[in-house]
């Protein structure tokens, strides 16, 4: 049989399981020792006796981090995490997928990277998507949490099928990006990471507050791992994806993904023609209609972060201020 025979056949099978994919997507959380493995860090990663929760420490001698024994071709994967309090400038905790380790210089990657502050200030969380290799091109954007992340668990997710990403805070949507044959797209296997790191060179206000190790050891806690994703050997996964819940953005979706963004989005590369010469809307994603809503560097207009000198302020309460 030919190889587009065989190639006919596999769309054929994937089509007639399509049809009860949704139900059949398995969402549950599973053990960190099924689906992953420890990266780097030591003593300073330590998964519970039942494997359901790992901390991730970070204090002067290292970081610490895990990654999945598997690499995925699309899949929704979801942590649950519990950010370090008190003094965190510089502290990066991240979510992500990533092929650098196999496609240097060429590699793709989506992004959760939750930026810690300094005491009275809030947490902040920025996405990203490179598609090829595309670092020269970075889609960031920023976003005030509407909860304080230090009190509590909630849930960080990433849904990447063929057609688009999802990025999803307590299951509400925060970002999609449509597939685009103009655009950089990730369409490789990726692997699946969590790491906590010293990020003073850029991570709290451009890199002006450093890690303050008197306040070490830094502390996340992941829990409730979800990995659902196609492998090399599991081809019909991506297709069986696309019509589960998490892929599919209903209009009801839509409003909460508007609401979110006018609200809580601090930054947006789309908007920073500083950084990009002087242009305006540079990736397929962009909505030259909200120009106006930012200056020139990308910074939102509408959305102020507010300062307290007791306790960080978050985006339910004087934490955002929307004009």
């Amino acid at each position: 049989m030919t190889t587009s025979s065989w190639s006919g056949l596999l769309v054929i099978s994937c089509m007639l399981l399509m049809s009860w994919a949704a139900a059949a997507v398995d969402m549950s959380p599973v053990r960190f020792d099924a689906a992953y493995m420890p990266l780097f860090g030591g003593d300073n990663l330590v998964p519970s006796p039942h494997a359901r929760t790992v901390l991730l420490k970070l204090d002067r001698f290292t970081g610490s981090g895990f990654v999945s024994k598997s690499a995925y071709h699309h899949g929704f994967f979801s942590a649950s995490i519990k950010l370090p309090h008190d003094y965190t400038a510089g502290v990066v905790v991240a979510f992500y997928l990533s092929n650098g380790d196999v496609f240097p210089g060429q590699h793709d990657e989506l992004d959760f990277e939750l930026l810690g502050n300094r005491r009275g200030h809030a947490w902040h969380v920025q996405t990203n998507m490179y598609g090829n290799g595309s670092t020269g091109r970075g889609r960031e954007e920023r976003y005030l949490l509407p909860f304080d992340p230090t009190a509590a668990p909630h849930s960080y997710a990433i849904a990447w099928t063929p057609a688009a990403v999802i990025f999803y805070i307590d299951a509400i949507p925060i970002r999609e990006l449509v597939r685009c044959s103009s655009g950089d797209y990730p369409a490789k296997p990726m692997s699946v990471y969590a790491t906590i790191w010293d990020g003073s060179a850029w991570a709290t206000d451009g890199g002006r507050h450093k890690v303050d190790y008197a306040y070490a050891p830094f502390t996340a806690v992941f829990s409730d791992l979800v990995v659902t994703g196609g492998t090399d050997d599991d081809h019909c996964a991506a297709m069986g994806l696309m019509t589960s819940e998490v892929a599919v953005m209903t209009p009801a979706k839509r409003g909460s993904m508007r609401r979110f963004r006018s609200r809580h989005l601090t930054y947006s590369a789309c908007y920073d023609t500083v950084r990009y010469n002087g242009t305006g809307v540079v990736f397929p994603e962009c909505d030259e209609s909200e120009q106006d809503n930012f200056h020139a560097w990308g910074e939102s207009k509408r959305v102020i972060n507010s300062r307290s000198s007791s306790s960080a302020t978050y985006a339910t309460g004087s934490g955002v201020r929307i004009d």
